[in-house]
């Protein structure tokens, strides 16, 4: 067992001030005098968050002044299995109704494309834009339950059009301009949308990047658009000859309202489709309800990253991954939401902090990829920004090892809260994350989400603590899929929660809870590594390797060979270095010291580039199925699948 599991260091005390401040403790205050407790620390407030679901769920409504109807009682249905459940099952609301409601001033959204726009929109102005899509989506023969879909950048169009979606009761969709035509029909095609959203290009990297051409190619294959509406970015002049193409500004103009109305919709009627990354097949198209994601984002934005009326709110993000999702979820708390589209390491590696100390922003969330890629090069930030608007970085995509935090304290800014976050498309949320009261320890996720019953299981489906088990949640929760789209009988949602463990949700994380009661992530359940039978997370690998100065990055897959599982590593090296005997034991005595011989590889090999998933996620899974001639199911997931060629062959390596 590691030493690390048991305990860690605090890096990172909220200050009385803080915490008093929190929505957390303010959420408390009012959680004692309705109920007559006493509750203090954050652990008491998620004890009785989970032991009183239906009192903790209704407050959320009442915290938040919800706009619609609770309904009657019970305001959970009190079904004692998994799926089961509904939440305010007599309830009606809006989501885009409570994003849009109130008489709020000032700026809604401001959006960056590299160093070649930057443009605000007020609270004003989205409402009006949102009017006129929905009187074009009314007008086009839209209604509840159907689906519309955006292939766009992260700019204020989308979260317009998705308001506007929202607004009538239809279904909103989206993946990013990077996915190549058929990445875009295995999703899209699934769901067979009325009305799509798109544009003529974007910026990444500098350079121009027109998809006009995969945009006809789309709508020449998707049989089921009735119109395309063409938010241009890039200005290039292009000449749709089908009437089904209508520019988003005439849409405006022909279709302006002051006046927008919103359908009252049951808890449970869909807001999103939204898409598992697909790398063993076609994308799973999993359904999420209008009053699920309304109630859990209140709960992660406003509570856990103390998210206000006026709070400045970035995440770092594609329309294709799910912090897209929540990041507009900031609207539900009156917020201004930040939307960044491009590269983060365009002009140079310090952009994102230049966005965000220039903005005054006060959350910033990016991908801990990102904060290791910074930690590998050394970026200086702290001397450079002030920072002092700063209270929360969020990170997500895959575990922050250890090293990251002390270079996000040491490099960064030292009195911020550093918030790591664990939870998935499929539940367009978090189970575990950070909160401002409490203290962040070194490598640690500081823990559950409330309302989140998460435990930590064994094989034989038993609680453990202070081992590696898989993630767990025993009790529903808001935002538990509706239903996958055309899985008509449930087998698929079934089998990807609930085979492991009867009546429990099973997520596929392989990780640890701490003496603390915040947990470590050793990587995905199914990626994990059994060399001898003795199951190691491939976390704790990159971890190790990731310290070598040498090393860019890695990746690490079992292979099986000679009857056993030999652990085999990859690594992208810096540019004047080289793969030779002396780095090789350099790596493998770093791996043995620093977490057990176990995890020491039997093969290292280097590599030119390792393959991700468009969210950034590296595709283990990918390379696992190449190297043992089993077919990856759905390159079109993969950011770079050109890559998977020189992985062909370590399958004759020999060791």
């Amino acid at each position: 067992m590691e030493k690390d599991i048991i305990s860690n260091p605090v890096m990172w005390t909220p200050s009385d001030e803080k915490i008093n401040s929190s929505q957390m403790s303010k959420f408390i205050k009012v959680i004692n005098k309705k109920y007559n407790l006493v509750l203090i620390s954050f652990s008491d407030l998620h004890n009785w968050s989970v032991k009183n679901k239906s009192d903790f769920w209704s407050s959320i409504w009442d915290f938040f002044e919800v706009i619609g109807s609770k309904g009657t009682e019970p305001y959970i249905e009190p079904i004692n299995h998994m799926p089961g459940s509904k939440f305010f099952p007599k309830g009606k609301l809006n989501y885009a109704e409570n994003m849009l409601s109130g008489d709020v001033s000032g700026t809604a959204i401001v959006f960056k494309s590299e160093n070649k726009i930057r443009k605000e929109v007020s609270w004003k102005d989205i409402k009006t834009q949102a009017s006129a899509l929905a009187n074009f989506l009314k007008e086009e023969g839209v209604v509840k339950g159907d689906r519309v879909a955006a292939y766009m950048p992260n700019m204020p169009e989308t979260v317009i059009m998705m308001l506007a979606t929202s607004s009538i009761g239809a279904i909103f969709s989206s993946a990013s301009p990077d996915f190549g035509v058929d990445g875009v029909l295995d999703r899209f095609g699934q769901i067979e949308p009325k009305i799509l959203l798109t544009t003529d290009g974007y910026w990444y990297y500098g350079k121009e990047v027109n998809i006009t051409n995969k945009v006809l190619d789309i709508v020449k294959l998707l049989p089921s658009l009735q119109r395309v509406v063409i938010a241009p970015l890039l200005g290039i002049k292009t000449q749709y000859v089908s009437n089904k193409f209508v520019n988003y500004h005439e849409v405006q103009e022909k279709y302006f309202s002051k006046e927008m109305f919103f359908l009252a919709l049951s808890f449970d009627d869909p807001l999103y489709i939204m898409f598992s990354s697909g790398t063993t097949g076609k994308p799973k198209c999993i359904v999420h309800s209008n009053g699920g994601v309304l109630l859990k984002h209140l709960v992660e934005m406003g509570l856990h990253s103390n998210a206000k009326k006026n709070s400045k709110v970035f995440y770092f993000t594609t329309c294709g991954w799910m912090m897209w999702n929540w990041l507009v979820s900031g609207l539900l708390l009156k917020s201004t939401i930040y939307l960044y589209d491009g590269s983060p390491f365009f002009p140079n590696a310090e952009i994102l902090w230049d966005y965000v100390d220039c903005e005054k922003i006060n959350f910033m969330g990016v991908s801990a990829k990102y904060i290791d890629a910074l930690s590998k090069e050394n970026v200086n930030i702290i001397d450079k920004y002030n920072l002092s608007d700063l209270e929360i970085i969020g990170s997500t995509g895959s575990p922050l090892i250890h090293e990251s935090f002390d270079y996000i304290y040491k490099c960064v800014k030292t009195d911020v809260l550093v918030a790591s976050l664990s939870g998935g498309t499929d539940i367009v949320g978090c189970f575990i994350g950070g909160n401002p009261i409490s203290v962040v320890r070194r490598g640690e996720i500081q823990g559950s989400i409330l309302g989140m019953d998460v435990h930590v299981y064994d094989e034989n489906g038993e609680p453990i603590k202070n081992e590696k088990g898989e993630l767990v949640c025993t009790q529903t929760f808001p935002t538990m899929p509706l239903f996958f789209w055309k899985d008509e009988k449930n087998e698929k949602y079934h089998n990807a929660y609930f085979n492991k463990y009867p009546n429990v949700w099973c997520h596929g994380d392989y990780i640890a809870k701490t003496e603390n009661d915040g947990f470590i992530i050793f990587g995905r359940s199914d990626a994990t590594l059994n060399p001898g039978g003795v199951r190691i997370g491939t976390a704790e690998i990159y971890r190790q390797v990731e310290q070598i100065e040498e090393v860019l990055e890695s990746l690490v897959v079992g292979q099986i060979w000679q009857g056993d599982t030999r652990v085999v590593l990859f690594v992208r090296l810096k540019p004047n270095a080289n793969l030779t005997e002396v780095l090789i034991n350099k790596i493998k005595n770093k791996i043995k010291m620093g977490a057990s011989p176990r995890h020491v590889p039997e093969k290292i090999v280097v590599v030119n580039d390792i393959p991700r998933t468009k969210s950034g996620k590296i595709a283990e899974l990918a390379v696992r199925d190449l190297i043992h001639n089993k077919k990856i199911n759905n390159q079109t997931a993969l950011a770079n699948p050109e890559c998977l060629e020189e992985y062909k062959d370590i399958r004759e390596l020999s060791v």
